[in-house]
Formats: structure tokens, sequence, C-alpha cells
């Protein structure tokens, strides 16, 4: 085969086209190769560029949360306890100890009580100094039955202190130490001005003196919220800040540095109670007042109106015809009381004190709780479906006065008589009457014989066949003695008559 049959060959044709393919594809492979490695490096190389005026601004946020710490921080306080309790030592003589260890040494220690003492944790702010003594406000449960109190400063020192103050319905305490040292005061600002959605920062010493004089940052994430434990009587704020145990006592602080609460309790799912973005903090405002009369007196005092207040359920809102509205519900009114000198009748709907918005039943009683003994206020009411006013004279509370349920009257709460109620209790459609839901134990309804699960049918003779209805006839015609027509399974009879 000559040399021009080879080349036009068809192996050789295959041969060099494979020859072809490979150079090609190893040089796009060392192009692709030198751009991709040239890429990495100039990667490598660059940075990023933030534009200067968003650095501006997060630095000088920054800076104002530095400013912050700086100023409120040397104020903060750590408060360690001490508890001491007694407990009567168990007897492990005789059957089984005996059968099974033998006889023990008695020792003449068998019915002996034995101290035991339990160490406890908070925080605390100082807000005031006066003849070198400096004040720190803490919640009640931090010291509560503490029988050793000591202070710890964030420069590491630390003081004996004394409980000055305590006020169980507030979670509010005051302790005092002494000291030449120079501590600056928290600047206490303004709570009834936070909103939902200001910045929030809580300080404190959580989980223990591993993390003493932390700074969380959040937000406020709601006002006057209620249910705190113990009966706590404070519309707290609500915020995400981290807060933990160890925190109670500490401040929640705004922006300018202004201490807007006092850190209290938190709400977990989690078995060890730690944050789930639920902390709540009591308004500053309502231990203001609490502060001055710890040092002048030791105690605090509490305004006293003469009513028991309820949030009405959806029924009795829809027969009093308060859809709509928020207050809270006098269902009860102590004869002689102030809110009875002052023309207050049960079945009246508070709405305002002195103009300020009544939210709820929680607030009412902080609100009459801060008011002063000899103090008047005006309490704007709902009265029929009318707004009326009604000036009272405010007396000191005392639980004496508070709990002489002789005087509440009428001393019953009633419901709607709704169809579940009817199905529960076999009810006919035909029958009317309001249902006994709560006695009250000594109170005039309890002494003329109504109990509860029965069925008010009428008053004085007038028949009550709502909620409205009932309030009205109680008001009008119980001047001098009160009497109930009552319903009591398949009975209809009438109750004793108790005379004012």
């Amino acid at each position: 085969m000559n040399i021009t049959q080879k080349l036009s060959s068809k192996n050789l044709f295959i041969f060099n086209l494979v020859l072809i393919g490979a150079i090609f594809g190893f040089t796009m492979a060392f192009f692709s190769f030198s751009c991709s490695s040239g890429t990495r490096v100039q990667a490598q190389e660059s940075t990023v560029i933030i534009p200067a005026s968003s650095l501006a601004v997060a630095e000088n946020l920054q800076t104002v949360f530095r400013s912050i710490t700086d100023k409120t921080l040397p104020s903060v306080v750590e408060l360690k306890t001490v508890s001491v309790r007694r407990q009567q030592v168990p007897n492990f003589n005789g059957i089984p100890w005996e059968f099974f260890f033998g006889p023990r040494d008695r020792g003449g220690q068998d019915g002996q009580e034995r101290e035991f003492r339990s160490a406890g944790l908070g925080s605390g702010l100082i807000v005031r100094h006066k003849d070198g003594i400096y004040y720190a406000l803490t919640n009640n449960h931090v010291v509560d039955n503490a029988t050793e109190i000591r202070i710890a400063t964030k420069e590491g020192k630390e003081y004996p202190a004394e409980l000055v103050g305590k006020d169980e319905r507030k979670d509010l305490a005051l302790v005092s130490f002494k000291t030449n040292d120079h501590y600056p005061l928290a600047v206490l600002g303004d709570s009834d001005t936070v909103a939902v959605g200001d910045w929030a920062i809580a300080m404190g010493n959580p989980l223990g003196e591993q993390f003493s004089f932390s700074v969380t940052m959040g937000i406020v994430s709601a006002v006057g919220r209620t249910g705190g434990p113990g009966g706590n009587i404070n519309d707290f704020i609500q915020t995400d800040a981290p807060i933990n145990q160890g925190n109670s006592g500490g401040p929640l602080v705004n922006i300018r540095g202004e201490v807007i609460g006092i850190n209290t309790w938190i709400a977990s799912n989690l078995s060890g109670g730690g944050n789930v973005g639920l902390g709540f903090a009591i308004p500053i405002n309502n231990a203001k007042r609490s502060i001055d009369e710890f040092i002048e007196t030791g105690t605090t005092s509490y305004g006293w109106l003469g009513v028991s207040l309820i949030d009405p359920n959806r029924d009795t809102v829809t027969e009093l015809g308060l859809e709509g509205k928020r207050g809270a519900l006098a269902s009860q009114v102590f004869i002689g009381s102030p809110a009875d000198n002052g023309g207050l009748k049960a079945g009246d709907f508070i709405t305002h004190v002195n103009n300020r918005e009544v939210r709820g039943v929680n607030q009412l009683q902080m609100i009459v709780g801060d008011l002063k003994p000899g103090d008047r206020a005006t309490f704007t009411v709902i009265r029929d479906k009318q707004n009326r006013d009604f000036p009272v004279r405010i007396e000191a509370r005392t639980d004496q006065i508070a709990s002489d349920n002789k005087k509440l009257w009428p001393g019953v709460s009633l419901i709607p008589l709704t169809d579940q109620i009817r199905q529960n209790l076999n009810i006919d459609e035909n029958v009317k009457g309001l249902f006994v839901y709560q006695l009250v134990a000594g109170s005039p309804s309890d002494i003329i014989g109504i109990k509860q699960g029965d069925l008010i049918t009428s008053i004085n003779g007038e028949n009550v066949s709502d909620m409205a209805v009932f309030y009205k006839v109680l008001r009008e015609k119980t001047a001098s003695e009160l009497w109930f027509g009552i319903r009591r399974g398949e009975s209809t009879l009438e109750s004793l008559r108790f005379k004012k």
C-alpha cells in the first residue's frame, strides 16, 4: 500500500479525529483552569464594601448601646441571699431500720430539728442615696424569707444589706447597704410612654455568678400584660430581650438609658425555665411611690374602693350591652365602703378613673391601689347603657376590712342561663332565671340561704330574667331589705330576708 493509500485509509482518518479531539479538549481544559484559578485569587484578595452611610448608622447605634451600658450597669447590683429553715430530723430507729442494719447509736438526735440553709441569687438596682446609705430596688420574691442578704457590685465589692420594706402584691422590695464608696443612681423613666416596638435592654445576673452583669437587647413586645405569678397585680411590660433566672430585680432600660421596668418573671415551656422570648417587667411607674414609702415607713399603703371586680363573660357582656367596651364589672359592693358612699352600685361597669382608661380588672386594682387614702377620684361607669361619673373619696385598705364578707353586697355572682347550662342541668327551655355560679361565704346571700347552683328568678318579688334587669332591680328595690325567689332542682321557694 503506497503513502497516498495509507493517508486516505479509514483507520488513519479515525486516528486523526481522535487526536484532534484530545488536543482540543486539553486546550479547553487548560484555558478553563487558568480562568478559574484567576477568579479564586481575585476573590481572596477582594473585600466586602459597605456603604459609608450605612456603616455610620450602625456604628452610631453601637455607640448608643455602649453608652447605655456604661451609664446604667454600674447601678446594677447582684443580690446574694441565704434562707434558713428548720426541719425535724426523721426517726430511723426500730423496724425496718434495725432489722436490716442493726441497732443505731441514737446519740439523743431523734425527733430534734435540724437547720437547713439555702442560697439564692437575684438582681437589683440602686435608686436612692441618703446619709451614706444606698437603697436598691428588687423583687420581693428575690429576698422573701431571706435571713441574710449581701449586695455585690460590678467592681467586685460586697456589702451586708438589710431589708427596708416589701410589697407582696406588686412583688417589690427595697434593700439598703452602707458604704463610703460612690455608686451612681439609676435614672428612672416614664413607663406610661412605653410603646410596642420600642428598644428594650435588660440587665442583671442570669443563671448565677458565672454570667453576672449581663446585658441583652430586644424590643417591647406588648404592654399591659396581666396574670403574673402569685397574684401579682401589675400591668407588665412584655419583652423579647433575653431574661433568665437570676435576672429578677434587674432593670429594663430604654434607648435613652432610662429604667422603664423591673424584670420579674418569664413564661417558658422549657423544663428548666429557660428564655423563649417571653419576659415580663414591672412598669417603673408602679414602683416609684413604693420606693419613697419603703424609705419613709418601711411599708406601703393601698387605696381601697370597696368593690369586688370581675371580667364579665360573653353572655353577661351581651345582656348588659357592653359589646366593644373595656373596663371591669363591679359585681359586688361593700356596704359602707368608699364606693357605696360615693354612689357606685353592683352592676356598674367601670371604664375610667380620673379620665384614665381601664383595660381590665388587674389594671383597675392597680390604679385604685396607687391612690392615697384621702384622695378623691372620679369613676366613670356604664349603668343602664349610659355613662355616668361618680366622685369617690378613697380610704386605706386593710386585710380586715377587705375580708369582712358580711358587708359584701349582695354576695352572689350570677351568669345568664345558657343552652349549655340548661343541657348540663336538664332545665326546661321555659324556665327563666340566672345561674348562681359563685357564693361568698358569710355574705348576705349566704346568710339568707342561697346556694351555689340555684337559679335566681326574682328579687323582692320582681322577676329577673337577665343580668341587666337583675342589677337594675337590685339597685332600685333593695334599699332596706333583700330576698330572692329561687328555683332549686324541681322546687320553687323564697329565701329568708336580709335587712340592712
